[in-house]
């Protein structure tokens, strides 16, 4: 009996994970069929020059850890199946795009970094841990085994190599950070708070960079004082989802061969385009995790200095100051 009423308790977990896993795999065949819209030839080698899935599946490792695995291990391999007949070659590559994610989740945890991206600290380590060195292991994965099964020329490998590898650190750069942002506004809503200049900073955009990713003249510089402008007063939610929006716009200009890509090869188009998503991603995120952090200190010296004031009117007055429990809420009870 004792057996059998703890059935049960044990199904209950194993839906959830199944629930859990499905939704996972589902956010990555999404993600990778979105990267697929738009791509480049690198020596006869088609690649994204962002590519979301990884972002994807690093901002789900963090959130839910390891259990989440199976699910981009079957969403990478629906996002290969898409794409031709599943041949010998595919686990090799399900298995790349799985590792990549996965060593970059384990080196940011054994580096302490956290998910709020309070500190330049974690924009640092996301950068450098989690894009550019976790996705070497998915990058020398697909590229070595496209060239392993005489799919691409030994002479060409670097070239694909090296498209693959920020393609795939883009993707972890401007989605991990957007998704980690929706997951802390699901614990914490955001204030409704100027949305005046958010409703005019969404219209600049919405002119400026298009006008800069179609401009005959290479204008793409143009977009980098919006970044600013939308990190300090917006900080992730803003400068993020103006990256976004311009490395999106660029792709497209780039893939249909206008504006400032105009009479490019195809090299150099995606040498300009992944220089200028890597040089906009890295300044949007990294100027706003700086000055999330100091806001934040400003935040804390404030606290500080009111606790101090408090203190000392308490001792002004002859009474003992005001006890606070550790750690607890300062406006709590005594």
């Amino acid at each position: 009996m004792a057996a059998v009423l703890g059935i049960p308790g044990r199904t209950r977990p194993l839906v959830l994970l199944a629930v859990q896993t499905l939704s996972v795999a589902a956010g990555y065949y999404a993600a990778g069929r979105l990267g697929l819209l738009r791509r480049l030839v690198a020596e006869e080698a088609v690649v994204s020059p962002v590519w979301p899935p990884t972002g994807v599946a690093l901002a789900c490792l963090l959130v839910l850890g390891p259990r989440c695995v199976p699910g981009i291990a079957l969403g990478a391999l629906l996002v290969v199946a898409s794409l031709g007949p599943l041949r010998p070659a595919t686990a090799g590559v399900v298995l790349g795009n799985t590792a990549g994610p996965v060593c970059a989740y384990l080196m940011l945890r054994a580096a302490g970094f956290r998910t709020d991206l309070g500190k330049l600290r974690d924009g640092v380590l996301l950068v450098f841990l989690g894009a550019l060195t976790g996705m070497l292991v998915s990058a020398t994965a697909g590229a070595g085994l496209l060239a392993l099964t005489g799919k691409l020329d030994p002479a060409g490998l670097p070239l694909v190599w090296l498209a693959w590898w920020v393609g795939d650190a883009m993707g972890v750069v401007i989605v991990t950070p957007l998704l980690l942002l929706l997951y802390g506004a699901r614990r914490a809503p955001p204030r409704p708070a100027r949305w005046g200049e958010a409703a005019g900073l969404t219209v600049i955009a919405g002119v400026l960079v298009p006008v800069a990713t179609r401009s005959s003249v290479s204008v793409l510089f143009l977009v980098f004082p919006l970044l600013v402008w939308a990190a300090l007063r917006f900080r992730f939610a803003g400068s993020m989802l103006c990256a976004l929006f311009a490395s999106v716009l660029a792709t497209v200009a780039a893939t249909d061969r206008t504006g400032p890509f105009a009479g490019l090869s195809e090299v150099e188009v995606m040498i300009k385009l992944q220089a200028f998503n890597g040089t906009m991603a890295l300044t949007a995120l990294l100027l706003s995790a700086l000055i999330t952090e100091q806001r934040n200190t400003r935040r804390s010296v404030e606290e500080a200095c009111q606790e101090l004031v408090e203190a000392l009117e308490h001792l002004t007055a002859g009474d003992p100051p005001p006890r606070r429990p550790a750690g607890g809420d300062p406006d709590g009870p005594p």
